[in-house]
């Protein structure tokens, strides 16, 4: 039974939460350094973005934001110490799928849970084009299956690590095209790239930004886009559904997310301020040239679509066969 002391405690506990929740919406975050954790590589279109949301944010909060990349681990080194810093907004990090969505279906020791970071938004996505070396013995996607299907296990596809996109991008073909290839795994995507320009490996999922210029200059071909959709960026690319796989899609996405258990009133300004910036003339600038098609979610809409990821890839890891490392 609630005694009436019992009742003024609890009373005064929900008074005191209440205030430390508006208190942190008054006190005027950020009023300090803000870092942005990239677990990837300077360079990488993930840095880059990081960086133009960085000097978009300093400007608007009137205080240092800075970038601090820490790859390595499949980029779960960076991750982990995002996870367990402390749940002030103060250290955030934007990264692509594999550790806000999936990342605990490939390693069995992350140190973190990808599903527990505080979702800000998802701030653009770009689609994959699967490409090929310039001399490779097929124009399209159907006489690149064909080939496949000939020579079993002989083609290398490159990839930036285990569990990244471009890894389980073709994991993806294969199973729905009913082939076999040869996984040749990288540190990153750079490299990985630099082999299929030079003939090293054979084919690569990469994303559009990279992907396109390269196609347009005649130095890789693409078989196809994995998205629903065409680019306008090449055109007479057709998508990977409607060159021969219904339903095939691979996108690469940028996720913004803080600590879990931020604080609502936190995860709201941080929302609501990088929304604004998405729209700024040197954003739209750097996200037109770089293909990159701008989201801008809500947290709700944010935890939703990191599910949906979740699950579609899920399905990709267990239909390869894929077993998750220590």
């Amino acid at each position: 039974m609630l005694t009436r002391r019992m009742v003024n405690g609890l009373a005064f506990t929900s008074l005191a939460c209440g205030l430390t929740s508006r208190a942190f919406a008054q006190q005027g975050f950020p009023n300090q350094t803000v870092k942005i954790v990239v677990p990837a590589t300077a360079g990488s279109t993930t840095d880059a973005l990081s960086r133009v949301v960085a000097d978009q944010l300093a400007r608007k909060w009137q205080t240092s934001v800075v970038i601090e990349n820490v790859a390595g681990a499949a980029m779960n080194i960076g991750a982990r110490v995002v996870a367990r810093a402390p749940a002030d907004g103060y250290t955030l990090m934007i990264a692509p799928p594999q550790p806000l969505s999936y990342a605990h279906l490939l390693y069995k020791n992350l140190g973190y849970e990808p599903m527990k970071f505080a979702p800000v938004t998802v701030l653009a996505k770009i689609p994959n084009v699967l490409v090929a070396r310039k001399d490779f013995p097929a124009t399209d996607l159907k006489s690149f299956i064909a080939y496949a299907k000939a020579n079993p296990g002989k083609i290398n596809y490159g990839s930036g690590g285990l569990g990244t996109t471009a890894h389980l991008s073709a994991a993806q073909l294969e199973a729905l095209a009913g082939i076999k290839m040869n996984h040749v795994p990288y540190r990153s995507s750079q490299p990985a790239m630099t082999d299929l320009l030079s003939g090293s490996i054979d084919i690569f999922f990469e994303t559009l930004a990279t992907s396109g210029p390269l196609y347009r200059d005649k130095n890789i071909k693409a078989f196809g886009i994995a998205d629903s959709k065409r680019s306008d960026a090449i055109p007479d690319v057709p998508t990977i559904s409607e060159a021969g796989l219904p339903g095939y899609q691979s996108i690469t996405w940028f996720g913004l997310v803080a600590p879990p258990d931020t604080p609502k009133p936190i995860m709201d300004r941080l929302n609501g301020d990088v929304l604004s910036i998405m729209k700024s003339p040197e954003m739209v600038k750097f996200l037109n040239g770089s293909q990159l098609t701008p989201v801008a979610s809500s947290p709700a809409d944010t935890t939703a679509f990191f599910k949906n990821e979740a699950a579609l890839w899920e399905r990709v890891i267990r239909e390869a066969q894929i077993e998750p490392q220590q």
